[in-house]
């Protein structure tokens, strides 16, 4: 008797279809992002005008105002712009530290399979920007903004999407906002290690006291606001005055917050808070941010010497080139070493378009800017013209890429939202098992 042969064993895939409580829950995230992107893109352009008009004046006299110069002894005679980079984006990564405490421990990257393409992409489109950018600026004045454009700012890119009127398929737009999220990570340690000014251990270890008790309240589901925000405020005080960048704070209290549901309870605390903070974060904290970090006069600079300048090339080939091809090769890499293969619905060109959307850096790339190079300085205000440069090429070129192929993207939608028997889930999660 013949021995049958054995079934060929089926090659493993990127990027397929996740699942559909996933999909609804990514859903609602990306909504919230694209209009906080929108109202990103509107406070930038409001910065830029206002910095290049008659009225110049009162926009940079505004930004460098100190509201409570009477705080200097608790490090919080800051200016308005300050405010707006140590405190307001403190949220953004809070949210930041939620989303990823989530994505690990209850999403659908809790499987180390799915999990290895967002991290290897997100770790070879940081590190290749930064190689572009050193080898540049090595041995140069500018070699201390080496992190600058290894950033993603996911607000921005989808608001491109949202412009160009992309029907990009759910696989790729989870795929681009668990990147961001996994880049915003990378980021905060890059600015907690290599951004460190002044360093006090002290009050970074007295820190952990009210992160403490934050996490005693939250991990017995104590969600008393007017003990969870003084708290939060204490420890963003205590490492603000370690020297360390108070932005870190937020994400340790991300980290903090319980993910895990309770039986009869409803949705975990971290998705209750990041419903709640998302839009806060997405629709006053990075808008006002942007608004005092954008403008720059570009009345009587020499454009010449700006776009030759060593830190601007850097900036602009890192953004442009180094996301492309530190994601894609990346990806290509982690195919060919797992012998896996792209959905069927997913082309190379598609992966091409979006590493170079993840290109637009904006947020954190600005924020580095300023920490590398001091607020107000000449090359704080080259990083900006560069960021900005680096990262509307980068949308533009994206764009065109990912147009190109709009119309198999609206087929794509068009079957991953029909819903035949109208019981609010879409037909193709109830006919794939594994959805």
């Amino acid at each position: 008797m013949t021995e049958r042969p054995a079934p060929a064993r089926r090659r493993p895939r990127l990027l397929q279809r996740g699942s559909w409580p996933e999909r609804r829950f990514v859903g609602d995230i990306l909504r919230t992002e694209t209009v906080g992107g929108a109202l990103l893109l509107v406070a930038a352009a409001a910065a830029l005008f206002w910095a290049n008009s008659p009225w110049s004046e009162t926009y940079f006299r505004l930004g460098s105002f100190v509201p409570v110069p009477q705080a200097q002894s608790l490090h919080l005679d800051l200016t308005l712009s300050q405010w707006a980079a140590d405190g307001l984006l403190a949220i953004f990564f809070f949210v930041v530290g939620l989303e990823l405490k989530r994505e690990f421990v209850a999403g659908d990257l809790r499987d180390p399979r799915r999990a290895a393409l967002p991290i290897v992409a997100a770790i070879g489109g940081m590190v290749v920007p930064a190689l572009i950018y050193f080898a540049v600026n090595a041995g140069g004045e500018g070699a201390a903004g080496w992190a600058i454009p290894t950033a993603t700012d996911i607000a921005f890119a989808l608001a491109v999407l949202a412009v160009v009127s992309s029907h990009l398929p759910h696989a790729l737009r989870a795929f681009l906002l668990t990147l961001a999220v996994v880049d915003d990570l990378l980021a905060i340690t890059v600015i907690a290690i290599f951004y460190t000014t002044g360093f006090a251990p002290l009050p970074l270890l007295a820190a952990l006291i009210p992160l403490a008790l934050f996490a005693f309240l939250v991990q017995a589901r104590k969600t008393w606001w007017w003990a969870l925000i003084p708290l939060a405020a204490a420890t963003w005080l205590l490492v603000h005055s370690s020297g360390v960048h108070a932005t870190v704070a937020g994400v340790l209290l991300g980290f903090a917050v319980p993910v895990v549901r309770r039986a009869g309870t409803g949705p975990g605390l971290a998705e209750h808070f990041e419903h709640l903070w998302r839009p806060v974060s997405a629709g006053f904290a990075v808008p006002v941010f942007a608004f005092f970090a954008a403008g720059v006069s570009l009345r009587g600079a020499d454009l010449g010497a700006i776009f030759t300048d060593p830190v601007v090339i850097g900036i602009v080939g890192g953004l442009v080139l180094g996301k492309t091809i530190g994601i894609l090769g990346s990806t290509y890499l982690l195919a060919r070493f797992t012998r896996a293969e792209l959905d069927e619905n997913i082309t190379w060109s598609d992966l091409l378009g979006l590493a170079m959307l993840a290109g637009v850096g904006f947020t954190v790339s600005l924020l580095i800017g300023e920490l590398a190079f001091g607020t107000g300085s000449v090359a704080d205000e080259h990083v900006k013209i560069a960021v900005l440069t680096g990262s509307v090429t980068a949308a533009v070129l994206a764009s065109v890429i990912l147009l190109r192929r709009n119309a198999h993207y609206r087929r794509l939608h068009a079957v991953e939202t029909r819903d035949a028997d109208r019981d609010g889930i879409p037909d193709v999660y109830q006919q794939d098992p594994q959805s």
